[in-house]
């Protein structure tokens, strides 16, 4: 026999009770029930045996109601509470994840955004009215402003620790024992009879050897290999036989674009090889000096087999082919004529990525690198010319946030990470000189944002200490957006370039920009004013510094 706890009935093994749930009221008289009466305690039947071995359950009988009727309910209503739990969590979830985009959660920020109101001259000299125009506040009205000044004093902190020392220049010894093998394979003097730094190189392999076969830049990476099947069938046509021996042309860059990222050097190089006297390397950003000769494909994917300099050289082949059908004419031959053409290299990580030294350089300067790329270029390339365009820092960063972050990308979102990585940088500061945190590895595989890219006059301060000023050709963005004919007239006449016919100048200056802003990436708009203003701040003391260098009061980006 069993019975229900709430009313002391008997149930039959086929009577499903329905009314148990509230069959227990207020007129239910213990005294009077058979069973209840007398008795505080009931044992449980099962198949009319008593349960001996388990415990007998008391029945309190203090409240009307009791909570034990839950274990009565359907298992269709049990099982429309666990999917209300279910649906619950869901909602929460969503919640949760789309309220953090849009700044919705209850647990605030840690940092904050909105204009200021403590000091308008923040944004150089801008108005408060200015601001509003540019960005208003949400509707929700939060203030975001009490954290600017904590900011700022990370700011201050990072100020009051700059120093531009001067560099100790390696001496050429130094060098040859770093790097052995390039020294054998570069040679120290050029043909005399080509613009352009080339010089010819026996080749011992036969006709069923593939040139390339080892070529790094081929084996790694599959859209470059189009480029090495065309080279691998026109390589013995370009050979040059001399006494029973074959040579190739070999040759280095005239020119380097070095830098730096996000501020136009993919539209000056898409130009400037538009002229007849240029030509550039067959992929147009090896980052051979900076990442590919210590075997770096992508940072975050380690080390590879370091790259040696001749699969840097085969990038130049092509080039070489139409210097050395130059130095090959009759009119070379019996006149002399000379190469003009000149070939140039656009990596832009050139001017400012040494961050591989660490791995392979003695750290025995206090943080600092002992070798840079620079040291290296001149040794092999004293002559060698450099072309620098930059941009206002502060934009500069923004759009290399724009063009690098993966997702979930705001204005938001872009002001905490420049938050996060000033205080970075606060931290190395306090430890480390400048020129140490700048090249610092670590630090600038931490920072969510590459500050340290904008720091331009720290980089080119470091270039001067082996090129001569002369020797470097800098232009800002903002002048080649606005006057193309103008920059590009500088470029070649830096360069010593052939004149031009009309019809090959205006290809070049009204060919429409390469490398714009993103469609999805504009319509997020301008960075929040209170970003812009942290950022000028951070970057105004390098600006400054950088006018000075170059006589030009327009490299400090007052009205951008």
């Amino acid at each position: 026999m069993r019975y229900c706890i709430n009313c002391c009935i008997h149930l039959l093994p086929n009577d499903l009770h329905r009314q148990c749930f509230r069959c227990r009221g207020p007129n239910h008289n213990n005294q009077k029930c058979p069973v209840c009466k007398e008795e505080s305690k009931i044992p449980l039947y099962t198949d009319s045996k008593q349960m001996k071995l388990l415990a007998v359950l008391e029945v309190r009988t203090d409240h009307n109601e009791s909570w034990n009727g839950v274990f009565c309910l359907r298992k269709g209503k049990l099982c429309s509470l666990i999917f209300g739990l279910i649906i619950m969590t869901l909602v929460m979830a969503s919640y949760i994840l789309t309220g953090a985009k849009h700044g919705l959660l209850l647990i605030p920020s840690p940092f904050h955004y909105g204009a200021f109101t403590s000091n308008p001259s923040l944004m150089d000299n801008e108005s408060l009215s200015d601001m509003k125009d540019h960005y208003q506040p949400s509707k929700m009205n939060i203030s975001y402003i009490k954290d600017y000044p904590s900011i700022k004093l990370i700011i201050d902190t990072i100020t009051s620790k700059i120093e531009f020392i001067t560099r100790q220049r390696p001496d050429s010894e130094e060098l040859r024992k770093q790097e052995p093998h390039m020294f054998s394979v570069i040679p120290n003097k050029f043909l005399p009879n080509s613009k352009n730094p080339c010089w010819y190189e026996e080749y011992r392999g036969n006709t069923t050897t593939d040139p390339y076969a080892t070529n790094s830049y081929a084996l790694y990476s599959k859209r470059f290999r189009t480029i090495f099947d065309y080279l691998r069938k026109v390589f013995w046509n370009h050979l040059y036989h001399y006494k029973d021996k074959h040579y190739r042309l070999r040759c280095l860059p005239h020119f380097y674009i070095i830098g730096q990222p996000k501020c136009g050097t993919t539209d000056l190089y898409d130009r400037l090889r538009l002229h007849p006297d240029v030509r550039f390397s067959a992929i147009k950003e090896p980052h051979w000096w900076t990442r590919k000769r210590f075997g770096i494909i992508r940072l975050r994917d380690g080390f590879h087999d370091r790259y040696p300099v001749e699969d840097y050289l085969d990038l130049f082949d092509l080039a070489a082919h139409q210097i050395q059908g130059v130095l090959q004419s009759e009119a070379a031959k019996e006149h002399g004529k000379m190469n003009n053409i000149v070939i140039g290299e656009a990596s832009a990580s050139t001017m400012w990525d040494n961050n591989a030294w660490i791995f392979f350089y003695d750290n025995s300067t206090e943080g600092e690198p002992p070798f840079l790329i620079q040291d290296f270029i001149h040794a092999f390339q004293p002559n060698a010319k450099l072309i620098i365009m930059l941009r206002d820092p502060v934009e500069r960063l923004y759009s290399d946030y724009l063009y690098f972050a993966s997702a979930n990308k705001s204005v938001e979102d872009f002001h905490e990470k420049v938050a996060e990585s000033l205080q970075l940088f606060e931290n190395c500061m306090l430890d480390y000189s400048l020129r140490a945190c700048v090249y610092n590895n670590t630090l600038n595989n931490a920072m969510p944002v590459r500050l340290q890219v904008g720091l331009y006059v720290v980089y080119l301060l470091d270039w001067l200490t082996v090129f001569n000023k002369d020797q470097i050709l800098v232009l800002r963005l903002e002048d080649h957006a606005s006057n193309v004919k103008y920059t590009m007239h500088m470029v070649f006449q830096f360069l010593d370039l052939g004149p031009l016919s009309e019809k090959q100048e205006a290809l070049i200056t009204k060919s429409p920009a390469s490398n714009t802003r993103r469609p999805e990436d504009r319509s997020l708009g301008p960075m929040l004013p209170t970003t812009k203003a942290i950022l000028r701040d951070f970057y105004r003391p390098f600006n400054t510094k950088l006018a000075q260098v170059l006589f030009d009061d327009a490299f400090l980006w007052k009205r951008t």
